[in-house]
């Protein structure tokens, strides 16, 4: 059975002069470093357009495609900018972090002054634009959007808060040009990254996208679709998403998304989900389901609570949902509370699950199914995540009683796959024989923040859950930093790729 490695890195988080990851030559160049090292799988993260606390995972839009990650220097390629346009702007004076603030302010007027330029005569996009009413709907929404002051539409004037058939074509003709514009953002967005994702797979390297579970109250799909949640009549949610208390969190995590309402996606044979899986597979090789066990149960908190406590389980719609897509190239994301109805969902799906290899050598029973030696094939085992500590990270902040019990678990481990292991050095060398043990077990795939190859420790972390900070979702590699370590990675990754039978 083919076994394969991967590594997970946002789009945003790739170096470049503007401010922000993007479809530039350095994502070409990120590509060949995956393709010489060895790498089969990139894994982008969602790439929808992001709101209030910069997060793909809240978007207003399931479908709004991320402008920010248009390349402007294909702009300035096609005629559209020039270099003095663009170089009038000051991008950053971080290049380890996206700074939103600067992003907000000159991102927009940047691609404005671009499109002012398009050919409106052009063919294909006026084909897109009688073809695409997911990205219509994206696009309607952000300009009442803007007309209200950026408000979130439950704040938006009445003669916009409610959507109608009416609305929606005087939006198309009174506001054409503002209409056309985020239209435009959709159409180079998706001709660039298919060109990336063409370059991509001449490599030898596979995209993989991840769709998160629910979408943000503040969206298109709530404002225009609200049959699909559990609304009032106001339309405000009746019940919210979240997770419950736990070791982590006393007072568990409260993530504000509408629920679904499950019954009327029945009645429908579930043919908003069905639309929406087969869009995103049309963007992607293989597609990552956020939170998976939400479809066989779903944590259910009453909307105004402020912590997740008074929160309930709820059957979701299961199997129903995914019998007749068991062919397709997913992975579930079932990391979190499990139970039998989840155990069995994921057995009748037979999706590849998921498994956190840094936090899994914590455990010393030899036939914990956390250990490395207990991984099947049906799983894609991870160094870390996003919305988790980097390998690193997790090291430094071990305690010594801890680290002793964790260097045995690893030697353990070491003995079993027989890779050499003299003993603790320091967190880095750790780092490296963790990075290692990942590609030794029977995972289907072994996955990689980009993090964890530097590797890198706190400043490198995506994203801390349930908060709000300018650290979430900002994090850049420098240039410097990829160009003096990728040499490193590439002999390292390649020769144990090989020695893995990972290729």
């Amino acid at each position: 059975m083919k076994k394969e490695a991967g590594v997970v890195f946002p789009i945003f988080s790739l170096h470049s002069k503007y401010g922000i990851g993007s479809f530039s030559k350095e994502a070409y160049e990120f590509i060949d470093f995956l393709s010489e090292a060895k790498f089969k799988i990139w894994q982008i993260l969602p790439l929808t357009v992001t709101s209030f606390g910069n997060s793909p995972y809240q978007s207003p839009s399931n479908y709004g495609l991320n402008f920010n990650f248009i390349d402007l220097d294909t702009l300035i390629d096609e005629g559209l900018l020039t270099n003095d346009e663009v170089n009038s702007v000051k991008w950053e004076e971080d290049y380890s972090r996206v700074d939103y603030g600067k992003i907000f302010n000159n991102r927009l007027k940047i691609l404005k002054l671009a499109f002012s330029r398009f050919d409106k005569n052009n063919i294909d996009f006026k084909d897109f634009l009688t073809k695409e009413t997911n990205y219509s709907d994206f696009s309607i929404f952000m300009v009442i959007k803007d007309l209200n002051a950026l408000k979130p539409w439950y704040e938006w004037e009445d003669k916009y808060r409610n959507y109608s058939l009416e609305l929606e074509n005087e939006i198309k003709t009174k506001y054409s040009s503002e209409y056309n514009f985020y239209m435009r953002t959709q159409y180079e967005f998706l001709k660039e990254y298919k060109r990336l994702k063409e370059y991509a797979n001449s490599k030898g390297v596979k995209i993989m996208g991840d769709l998160p579970i629910y979408v943000a109250f503040d969206s298109v799909e709530v404002w225009k679709y609200p049959e699909l949640f559990q609304l009032d009549e106001n339309h405000f949610p009746t019940r919210v998403a979240g997770c419950p208390p736990d070791c982590f969190s006393e007072d568990g995590q409260l993530w504000g998304n509408p629920l679904y309402d499950w019954e009327y996606h029945k009645l429908t044979n579930y043919k908003w989900w069905n639309s929406r899986i087969n869009n995103a597979l049309k963007l992607y090789d293989l597609l990552r389901i956020d939170h998976f066990r939400g479809f066989s149960g779903y944590y259910s908190i009453p909307y105004g609570d402020k912590t997740a406590r008074n929160g309930k389980w709820v059957k979701g719609p299961g199997f129903d949902l995914f019998k007749d897509k068991l062919d397709l190239p997913i992975v579930a994301e079932d990391l979190g509370f499990i139970d039998d109805d989840f155990i069995e969902f994921m057995r009748l799906c037979n999706y590849p699950g998921m498994k956190t290899l840094s936090h899994g050598l914590r455990h010393q029973e030899l036939d914990s199914l956390s250990r490395p030696r207990n991984y099947t094939y049906n799983f894609y085992s991870y160094t870390s995540t996003h919305d988790n500590e980097t390998t690193l990270e997790y090291l430094n902040e071990m305690s010594e009683e801890k680290k002793k019990v964790y260097l045995e678990v690893v030697k353990e481990e070491c003995n079993y796959f027989n890779i050499p292991f003299e003993g603790y050095i320091n967190d880095i060398e750790l780092n490296k024989v963790i990075n290692e043990i990942n590609l030794a077990t029977d995972a289907r795939c072994a996955m990689y923040e980009f993090q964890d190859l530097i590797p890198i420790g706190k400043e490198g972390r995506i994203n801390f859950p349930s908060t709000l900070s300018n650290d979430n979702w900002s994090y850049r590699i420098t240039k410097e930093l990829f160009e003096n370590k990728k040499g490193e990675i590439i002999e390292f990754f390649k020769k144990n790729i090989a020695k893995y039978h990972r290729n």
